[in-house]
Parts: structure tokens; sequence; C-alpha cells
């Protein structure tokens, strides 16, 4: 059956969340025959119930004359309105709903489709468009680039740099490496950065908005994490408060992490106005839209004083639970020097050094412990040598990971 299929597709790698998810099923049962039920520190999905504002609402607009019928892939006019409201209130960025704002099935549907557009598929490795993915980054990244029939160029993210990279540093790196700066299309970037956690300054996406007009690239924004952070003073910000970013920038948004809906799949994409309408041509041929009842739903809660507050108290969990993992990680395991960031629910983590590779530690862990980690290599070759753990479980699930580890003996 192989011949049928493309060249782009037989070459993915399945999702690395899926062959993890898979192991373990596979493997729960001995886990649980030792007293190691599996505990996922592998999953970038919130835990908690959703609000109770935004279900209810759910339940309410179900009965609604004509809310099963057909939407539109654009999105419902008080959907697109709804979000224009939030991107002026939470970033004072004006935004017209009928132009500048598409709906999206979630921003990973949104990212992959726009990528499709952008590239012109060729199998000649000499011929590929480019676009310019951060390393490391989100695991799909340079999948979605490879089946699209591009090639993905990594942009380093690193303690040296404080993962915030001299893009023109990078841009003479790929001219070094042979490749032609004119097929480059996009820059990629995702602050906060899953798996980092790591956020920019206002001062670098100024920078950024200036190197992608100087090389006529697009800049492609991955805000899924924007709205979970600890620190107020350090709130992370959209590419399109800066000045101009709109004649070169479109942003990716997501419902699922900051209302923990990860299942209803919905999202916009906004920003310069021709890059949206482009994009919605596609999107006119391949989707319908969403479901009007959850468009309706989550137009409710995007501007409310229940959404806020769901969010801050989200933020507060998130952050108990990482000093509480930090702390054990410490004061229990010997883990030192490793950044603690300021947004997100991941903490990027070194192996310890009597592990060859991230895989053989985080299966160990796994095979060993029943604690489920992401291996650092999944996010690019600036992962060898971590791994990724998301903190969205309970702090007593966190508090036995390290009782666990202990016992175990997964001292750094």
């Amino acid at each position: 059956m192989q011949e049928f299929f493309n060249d782009y597709v037989q070459s993915l790698e399945t999702y690395i969340m899926f062959r993890i998810k898979e192991t373990v099923a596979k493997i729960t049962p001995e886990l649980k025959a030792k007293n190691r039920a599996p505990i996922m520190l592998s999953m970038g999905a919130p835990t908690a119930a959703p609000p109770k504002a935004l279900t209810e609402t759910l339940k309410t607009v179900l009965d609604e004359k004509g809310i099963h019928l057909y939407s539109s892939p654009k999105g419902e006019k008080y959907y697109r309105d709804a979000v224009a409201k939030r991107m002026k209130e939470r970033f004072n960025v004006e935004l017209n709903p009928d132009t500048e704002i598409f709906s999206l099935i979630g921003s990973k549907e949104g990212l992959a489709n726009f990528i499709r557009v952008l590239i012109n598929p060729t199998t000649r490795e000499e011929d590929k468009e480019i676009i310019l993915i951060p390393d490391p980054g989100y695991a799909s990244y340079g999948e979605m680039v490879k089946v699209s029939g591009g090639k993905a160029f990594a942009v380093p993210l690193t303690p040296e740099n404080n993962f915030m990279p001299d893009m023109e540093e990078v841009w003479a790196d790929l001219i070094k490496q042979g490749y032609n700066p004119k097929k480059v299309k996009a820059l990629l970037i995702n602050y906060p950065n899953n798996p980092l956690g790591a956020t920019a300054t206002r001062e670098y996406y100024k920078s950024l908005v200036d190197f992608c007009k100087k090389h006529h690239i697009l800049l492609i924004s991955d805000a899924a994490y924007v709205d979970m952070y600890f620190k107020p003073e350090l709130k992370p910000m959209s590419i399109l408060e800066i000045e101009g970013a709109k004649d070169i920038a479109v942003e990716f948004f997501s419902f699922s992490k900051p209302y923990a809906i990860t299942g209803w799949r919905l999202g916009w994409i906004c920003g310069n106005s021709e890059a949206v309408k482009i994009f919605g041509k596609l999107k006119s041929t391949l989707d319908s839209g969403l479901f009007k009842a959850l468009q309706k739903a989550c137009a409710e809660i995007l501007n409310s004083k229940e959404g806020e507050q769901y969010i801050k108290e989200a933020n507060e969990r998130f952050k108990r639970n990482q000093e509480v993992f930090v702390k054990g990680l410490r004061e229990e395991l010997g883990w030192g020097d490793f950044n603690i960031p300021d947004a997100t629910f991941y903490l990027w983590l070194p192996i310890p050094p009597r592990y060859k590779s991230s895989v053989e530690f985080t299966d160990e862990l796994m095979y060993k412990s029943g604690v489920i980690a992401v291996p650092g290599d999944a996010f690019g070759d600036n992962g060898k040598g971590f791994f990724r753990a998301s903190i969205v479980c309970s702090e007593d699930e966190l508090k036995e990971v390290i009782k666990r580890m202990k016992e175990d003996g997964f001292h750094f």
C-alpha cells in the first residue's frame, strides 16, 4: 500500500506524545502490579475542570435555533468580535474582526495549514523552501514543514543566548551551511516557549519584526501559552503590539491551555489581513467551521470576569506546583542548576550525567518508576541531554514522583 502515498507523509514520524501514550497503555498493568501506576509528566494539557461559566453557557446554547447547523471556516461574527475585544483589552492591539481574524480548529491545525499555504512543495532538497523554527521547539513544527514539502531550519535557543538568539547570526549561519536565503519564507517563534517556558522581551520582539522586514519574510508567532504566567510585571505580550508588526506578522492563539479545554479545539489566527485572507481560501476547501455552540460559549468566557479569575487561579496553582517540584528535585534528588521559568507549566531539566541520552533516562524513569516524561531530543537537536516535565498534575502526585525517584535511585 505504501506506493499509493506521497513521499512527504511517508517520511513523517508519529507525534511523540501519541507514541508515549501507546507505550504507557501497554505497560500500565505491569507498573500497577509493582505499585508504580503511571504519573504523567508528559502531558502538555491542564487536567483541571474548565470554568463552570464556560460549560454552563455551552449547555444553555445547545438548544438555540440553528446552533447545530454549519458555521463558516472564518468563524461566527460574535466569535470574531469577542476575539477583537480580547486582543484590544489584553494587548491593546486593534484588529478588524472581518479582515484580520479567522477561526481555527485549534492552533495546531491552524499552524500546519498556514505552513501549507506558504510552501511550494518539492522533493528536491536543493529546491525546498525554508521555514526557520525554534530549537528546542514544539515537536510538530518540523513535521508540519516536512509534510508541506519544505525544509525546517533550526534556530538555536540556548542559555547562552538567553533563549533569544541573534537572528542575523542565524541568517549568516544558514548561508554558511550552503542554503539559499532566497528560499526562506518565514520565521516561526513561540513565546512563552514549549518546552522551555522561556519568554521574550519587547526589545527582542521589535528586533524580530525589523529582521523579518529587512529580509522580506513572514513572522509567525505561536502564542498558545501567552496567558500562562506567574509574575504580572512579566506578563507575556503579543507580537502585534510592536509598531508595524501587522505589515509582516500573523499570530496564533488557542483556548486549550488557559481554559483547560484541549479537546474542544478552538483558536484563532490574527494579524496581516492579506495573509489571513489567503489562509482563508485554503480553509474554505478543508473544513466547514467550528461547532457554533463551542464558538458561542468561548466568545462569552473570553472577556468575562469568570474567565479572568479562572486564568489567575490556574496560574497560581501551576506556580505552587512548580515550587513543590523544584524543591523536591533540588533538596531530595540533587538536581542543581536549571532554569525556573516565569511562564507555562513546563520545566526543562538536565538528565543525570551518568546517562548517555535523554531517551535512555526517560525510558528508565518510565519502566522503573512509572514516571512519564518527554526526552529532550523530541524538541530538536538542542534538546539532547534534557527532558521536559509538565507540572499539570496535583501537588500530591508531584510529591509522589519525587518519592518514587528517590526510592528508585534517580538522583542527579
